[in-house]
């Protein structure tokens, strides 16, 4: 029921994976019960059927960039929203059975991905040893485990689960890289306004209008909202269809969010509105901080000016 805390809780698995170790990090998650999928449109369908509360899966990665099967999911289907997002640290770690020394290290265990954001420190390390791709960090972390491989390349929480000593920490190439994860929801009330929130959605623009693009990115300019991510997608309807996949600061409760959606619902083929959330607070840690609204289009300005023209319309100002 809407307002109700959520208690149980699906991530993109297997177990001892980035995934599970951003949604330990929320609270709520770490006194209820999580539970792995095996892809990111399961963890989904599992909160749309109300098998789970809610579901954590990644969005967007400071390296490889967006996830579109997690867009392509949240554009289609029975609507669902996001209710928190969640940047997390990429720090890959080199795991090993006790007693392993990285000199006797023959073969290496790790997804696509983890490989090549570490094939600089491979390349310096380990340079005779064959890297062996598994389909993700926590079966390369298994793998490790089980003698399937000398070691492997994956999360802190993957070592420590399969009980794997770590040879080197930290191994990653781009050693500020982030993973942003979203954490979903059936649709019900958004989460109240804290003054740092952002609103994802996805909007569908008209194609057979000219400057369509531009008159949704007016919408939100005029307003002073500052839009922080775009993203397209092919919608599978023909070439050339896209949805645009739109990131911006404020809360759906903010009048000149608010004002900015009504504008986009008049000239968008479509708009699904995708959340209302708090910001990370890693992100004003690493000095990202919210950018305020130019003059005259704060909500104040927009409260004052909304009150000045009640007054014009009752007489009380000439």
């Amino acid at each position: 029921m809407p307002g109700t805390p959520p208690t149980r809780f699906v991530y993109l698995g297997p177990e001892g994976t980035f995934a599970e170790q951003a949604l330990r990090s929320v609270p709520a998650a770490e006194r209820g019960t999580r539970t792995p999928a095996r892809s990111v449109g399961e963890a989904l369908d599992s909160v749309r059927d109300s098998d789970a509360d809610a579901a954590l899966v990644p969005l967007e990665n400071s390296i490889g960039g967006a996830v579109g099967v997690t867009l392509d999911e949240m554009a289609e289907g029975e609507p669902l929203v996001i209710t928190r997002e969640v940047i997390l640290p990429v720090e890959f770690v080199l795991g090993a059975r006790p007693g392993t020394s990285l000199t006797s290290i023959r073969t290496v265990a790790a997804h696509p991905q983890a490989s090549t954001q570490c094939r600089g420190w491979l390349r310096d390390h380990l340079p005779d040893t064959v890297v062996v791709d598994v389909l993700s960090n926590g079966a390369a972390a298994a793998g490790a485990g089980a003698g399937e491989y000398d070691a492997a390349i994956c999360a802190p929480i993957g070592a420590t689960r399969h009980r794997l000593a770590i040879l080197a920490d930290k191994i990653a190439d781009h050693p500020d890289a982030v993973t942003r994860f979203v954490l979903v929801s059936r649709p019900g009330p958004p989460p109240p306004p804290t003054g740092d929130d952002l609103t994802s959605l996805a909007v569908y623009i008209a194609h057979d209008r000219v400057g369509a693009l531009l008159s949704v990115l007016m919408e939100l300019a005029v307003r002073g909202v500052n839009l922080t991510r775009i993203e397209s997608r092919p919608t599978g309807e023909a070439l050339g269809r896209y949805v645009f996949f739109l990131d911006c600061t404020g809360h759906v409760a903010d009048v000149r969010l608010g004002e900015a959606l009504q504008g986009l619902r008049r000239v968008c083929a479509d708009v699904r509105f995708l959340g209302s959330y708090p910001r990370h607070r890693w992100a004003e840690s690493a000095g990202e901080r919210p950018v305020p609204a130019p003059a005259g289009l704060s909500d104040v300005d927009y409260a004052d000016a909304a009150a000045w023209l009640a007054r014009l319309r009752t007489g009380e100002l000439t």
